[in-house]
């Protein structure tokens, strides 16, 4: 934990505090900005308060007594649940604005980890709780140099295991049958060779598979691939090293030659890919904090614009991190309206998508990565369908 860090940021936005707690590992984001083992075994409700100037203070329960030791700042412990509130009423004497993971209306269902109760106890203290959102993406999801080098050299791997994936799916589809599910494991076992990890396994979607944006093949009855079909393949992994952090793609093709329906749509979302990429580098370049939110707006737009605004079912893109899904600002006014800041250090996608159930849909999703003063496109951009 970066103490001075953390202080610095609550003076730049007014906060007075910030307030960790758990019980039973609700809040990952504790422990990962905390530095705290995840494997504690927690039974009892825990407190740290870090104050935007002097020590922290912990609050435990005593047969937990020892669980924030290695966290700077004094303690207290605790038994009964009136003990519990004294303390806690206590050591938040001279705090007014509270930042705790809490997101008003549960807009950031990924920060609004804090439960009611918790948050209706501290307002009778007379407290303002805040959204710890920003502060989160600062210290959580931010990345080192050496995440950023991980990062590239997932693209690295993936970005070649694209190509001969499509390769491999023209030669299959030719030769003989050949299904989503194992093409998904020809890409599962190239993941291995360059010593990629990930969450999930790929996707691999034909035709009206490919208008599923979260389609799953499995062994047992996904399509099978033949010359003149529409593929879309969807990739995310990272290297096996510690603390590594993702690559997350989507690429779209065609057997054989493409309808002009295909042709037509693959612009649209390609367009709106360059239309969201466009607002972050300007943004970046006329030095202008940014949003989520508003990048989702440019590229729905875009879509919106050319017709197909309600084929366009889900945000424009993501945080990524150590997750494929990571803590700092969504791209997205569509779920959610995702007013952090997109601040450096920090990557996320730029994905968006039309839809035609029971017949195919396009995606174009690239990584964004922003830092010294600038955004970046980390891997290959799709440019046309690939005739595979």
């Amino acid at each position: 934990m970066d103490l001075k860090a953390i202080q610095s940021a609550l003076q730049e936005r007014n906060f007075d505090a910030w307030l960790f707690y758990d019980h039973h590992h609700r809040d990952p984001i504790a422990y990962k900005v905390l530095g705290l083992p995840e494997s504690l075994m927690v039974t009892r409700r825990w407190f740290y308060l870090v104050p935007k100037q002097g020590d922290p203070v912990k609050l435990v329960h005593r047969i937990e007594a020892g669980h924030l030791d290695s966290l700077p700042g004094s303690k207290r412990e605790y038994s009964s649940w009136r003990e519990l509130q004294d303390n806690l009423k206590s050591m938040l004497a001279g705090v007014k604005i509270l930042a705790m993971q809490y997101s008003p209306n549960n807009l950031i269902p990924y920060i609004g980890l804090v439960d009611a109760g918790t948050v209706e106890l501290l307002r009778s203290f007379g407290k303002e709780i805040v959204s710890s959102g920003d502060l989160v993406a600062r210290f959580e999801a931010a990345w080192s140099e050496e995440q950023i080098t991980s990062h590239f050299a997932a693209r690295d791997a993936i970005d070649a295991i694209v190509p001969a994936t499509f390769q491999e799916i023209g030669r299959r589809a030719r030769s003989g049958a050949v299904t989503e599910y194992e093409i998904q494991q020809w890409i599962a076992e190239a993941f291995r060779r360059e010593n990629l990890v990930t969450e999930d396994l790929p996707i691999v979607g034909v035709n009206a598979n490919s208008g599923n944006p979260h389609y799953e093949p499995h062994a047992e009855g996904s399509a099978t691939i033949h010359p003149g079909d529409f593929v879309l393949l969807d990739m995310w992994a990272k290297k096996n090293t510690p603390n590594a952090v993702y690559y997350d793609i989507t690429w779209t093709g065609v057997i054989g030659t493409p309808s002009e329906k295909q042709k037509k749509i693959f612009e649209i979302v390609s367009g709106a890919r360059d239309a969201g990429i466009k607002k972050v580098q300007d943004a970046y370049a006329a030095k202008r904090r940014i949003a989520g939110w508003e990048v989702d707006e440019a590229t729905r737009a875009h879509i919106s614009a050319a017709g197909y605004g309600e084929y366009f079912i889900h945000r424009t893109g993501h945080s990524i991190g150590v997750t494929v899904h990571g803590n700092g600002a969504n791209m997205d006014n569509l779920e959610t309206k995702d007013e952090r800041e997109i601040i450096p250090n920090t990557c996320f996608s730029i994905e968006p998508g039309i839809y035609f159930p029971g017949d195919f849909g396009v995606r174009s999703e690239v990584n964004v990565l922003v830092r010294n003063g600038a955004a970046e496109v980390t891997g290959k951009i799709q440019r046309e369908l690939v005739l595979i």
